[in-house]
């Protein structure tokens, strides 16, 4: 028997429902997604870490983040630009990464004067050059720094229910104290991730929102 692609999404929001009290399938059918609000902060590799905290360095665990195995550190690093203005106590998130890679919003970029291109996270490619500063030492990156794009991550659930795939760009509508509307937001669906949309803080403060806040994604 072949399910239509209605009847496949109506068995999602059924088998969610029967597994949360029904909040995820809830939040599918209207529309509601989370948002968690990203400060600045930095990526290692294990060169990277040893480099700037010494040989043989393992990062340190502090809190937990929303996605599944994502955690913030105790270790924090300065950043330097072309200004020399530095940018202190930047935290430093795990696990470790294949690259090193640092996320600044657009007024940090005007403090340490660089011009990071706003990306995907992981696509460093011809990024912006960045020195991070620790304890032990200096690593200088080349590439690394970035903006990160506005993004929502899904569950192959979520991304069902709500009708889009991996790498699909959604219209986004923002009801805080400064209603507006975020078009061109990059869905990133895999089996680890929790529904939550990711903005920076330059977007939140922009229109008044923090952490937990609710927007909605637009049926075109």
């Amino acid at each position: 028997m072949e399910f239509t692609s209605a009847q496949i999404a109506e068995l999602v929001k059924k088998v969610l429902a029967d597994m949360d009290g029904g909040a995820a399938a809830s939040s599918a059918c209207n529309g509601e997604v989370p948002v968690g609000v990203s400060n600045r902060h930095i990526h290692l590799n294990k060169a990277d870490l040893e480099t700037l905290f010494g040989a043989g360095y393992e990062l340190t665990p502090m809190k937990d983040l929303s996605q599944p195995g994502q955690y913030a550190c105790k270790e924090t690093l300065t950043l330097i630009g072309p200004a020399m203005r530095p940018i202190e106590n930047v935290r430093v998130l795990g696990p470790l990464r294949s690259k090193s890679q640092v996320e600044i919003s657009a007024t940090d970029s005007y403090v340490l004067k660089v011009k990071p291109p706003v990306r995907e996270s992981g696509k460093i490619e011809g990024s912006a050059p960045v020195t991070i500063i620790g304890p032990k030492g200096v690593v200088q990156l080349k590439e690394g720094c970035i903006i990160a794009n506005r993004h929502i991550h899904m569950s192959p659930a979520d991304g069902v229910a709500f009708g889009v795939k991996d790498g699909d760009t959604v219209t986004v509508d923002v009801n805080g104290k400064r209603r507006t509307r975020w078009y061109d937001v990059q869905v990133r669906v895999h089996k680890d991730f929790r529904l939550e949309m990711h903005v920076d803080t330059d977007d939140a403060n922009a229109v008044g929102i923090g952490n937990g806040a609710k927007v909605k994604v637009v049926k075109e």
